[in-house]
């Protein structure tokens, strides 16, 4: 199954949600980062959770997501635009802690700490909206931020499916929202639903589509509106970095240059290396001139 998002109106247009399968490219920054099996399904649920997010927002706007807890595998950070592209990159890749046969995500991440969103809507200034870690879990803690940041009550499902190779072979995710003017009663079947469902990785790996998440949570009752191919995807380039050296002050260029030190940057999301010559270093001395 490729990896995409559905999006969805439900009971009259009062309630809207999101379901995605992030199979492929939550393996692939598996690859990349080096990630051991709680770390891959901590990094996963955020990958997740950030592409769904990134998909209620216009195509040149951005957010930058940040899951700071008290746990081994420290930031986590991720950033997302609103056209199916997400990168991320982990603090501390090598965590693992496991409780009765599940990945103990809440464990890696830990039951303290904030989540930070960071929000370039192209309209003057970012801004950022912050909660409080709850308990580590990743879909409570962003159901809670949605609750107290964006005053949206939402219901956020998550799940990353990790083998004993350390394969990620299912991985998604929905987020749901009410909108003004639900019904009480509108609320209380969504919740049946809801606590009736199977886990979301025990449901994809099962060969449930985006939609088929949806429709179990509706019992039919939805109208899709979008879908949308989800990829990881890096934008880093060698000109990026090379401006980026630019900020060097002249004093620490010149130190570099006498010692003969050629530059080797390593991208934090993607692991691409770029090697700057001494000569590189030169020609950026003589363009700060």
């Amino acid at each position: 199954m490729r990896d995409y998002l559905v999006k969805a109106y439900a009971f009259d247009g009062t309630v809207r949600i999101y379901a995605a399968n992030t199979t492929n490219l939550v393996e692939e920054a598996r690859k990349i980062h080096d990630t051991y099996p709680a770390a891959s399904a901590a990094f996963g649920r955020v990958l997740t959770t950030s592409l769904i997010m990134g998909a209620m927002y216009s195509k040149d706007q951005y957010l930058t997501i940040r899951v700071e807890g008290n746990g081994p595998i420290g930031k986590i950070i991720t950033k997302v635009d609103a056209l199916g592209n997400v990168k991320g990159t982990v603090e501390n890749p090598h965590v693992h802690f496991s409780h009765k046969d599940k990945l103990a995500v809440n464990m890696v991440v830990g039951n303290k700490g904030n989540i930070h969103v960071t929000k370039d809507l192209k309209i003057r200034d970012v801004f950022t909206s912050s909660c409080e870690i709850q308990t580590g879990e990743i879909a409570e803690d962003f159901t809670y931020y949605f609750a107290k940041s964006e005053q949206i009550p939402s219901s956020v499902g998550l799940g990353v499916l990790v083998d004993e190779n350390n394969q990620v072979f299912a991985s998604g995710g929905f987020i749901l929202q009410v909108m003004p003017g639900v019904k009480d009663e509108t609320i209380t079947k969504i919740e049946k639903n809801i606590n009736t469902l199977k886990p979301v990785s025990e449901l994809i790996n099962q060969g449930n589509k985006p939609e088929d998440i949806i429709n179990q949570i509706t019992k039919g009752d939805h109208e899709f509106v979008e879908e949308m191919d989800l990829n990881y995807h890096c934008d880093c380039n060698r000109d990026r970095f090379y401006n980026g050296l630019k900020a060097l002050d002249r004093q620490e260029l010149n130190q570099i240059i006498a010692e003969n030190n050629p530059i080797e940057i390593t991208c934090q999301f993607c692991k691409t290396k770029y090697n700057f010559s001494i000569d590189d270093l030169k020609n950026i001395k003589k363009e700060k001139a």
